[in-house]
C-alpha cells in the first residue's frame, strides 16, 4: 500500500492520540503524524503552514478551548486550496452531532472512538484512491 504524507490528530485525550499515533506508525501507512490537543492550536498551525497541510484530519468533537465544531467553522474560514477529508471522532456520538456532521460539507464521516486499525486502513485506502 502506498503511504500518505501526513495525518493530523486533533484530540484532547492524550492517551487516545498516543494510541492512534502508534497504531498508524505500526501500520506504516503514513510518513508524518501531527497532533494537537484542541482545535485552536490546530487552526493556528494551519495558518502558518499552508504549504504543508495534512492529507487527513481525525477530529475529536468534544474538546476544551475550541471543540470540533468551532474548529470546522474556523477551518472553513481559512479557505485553503487543499481538500482534506475530515473524520469526526467521538466516544459518544449523539443523534444531534451525527445530523450536524452529515450536514457539514467538510466532514467526510463520523467514527466512533476507539478507532481500530481496520478503520484506519479503510480511511487511508479511500484517500489514496481519490
Amino acid at each position: 500500500m502506498n503511504k500518505i504524507e501526513t495525518i493530523c490528530i486533533i484530540n484532547d485525550d492524550e492517551v487516545y492520540a498516543f494510541i492512534i499515533k502508534k497504531t498508524i506508525e505500526k501500520l506504516s501507512i503514513c510518513k508524518h503524524i501531527t497532533t494537537f490537543l484542541n482545535g485552536e492550536d490546530a487552526i493556528n498551525s494551519f495558518k502558518n503552514i499552508s504549504n504543508n497541510l495534512p492529507d487527513i484530519i481525525l477530529l475529536d468533537i468534544n474538546m476544551p478551548v475550541m471543540d470540533g465544531w468551532g474548529f470546522l467553522k474556523e477551518f472553513e474560514a481559512l479557505k485553503l486550496d487543499k481538500n482534506m477529508p475530515i473524520y469526526l471522532i467521538s466516544a459518544h456520538v449523539s443523534k444531534n452531532d451525527n445530523l450536524k456532521a452529515i450536514s457539514n460539507k467538510l466532514v467526510t464521516d463520523v467514527l466512533e472512538d476507539p478507532t481500530d486499525s481496520e478503520t484506519l486502513l479503510r480511511i487511508i485506502s479511500e484517500v489514496l484512491v481519490n
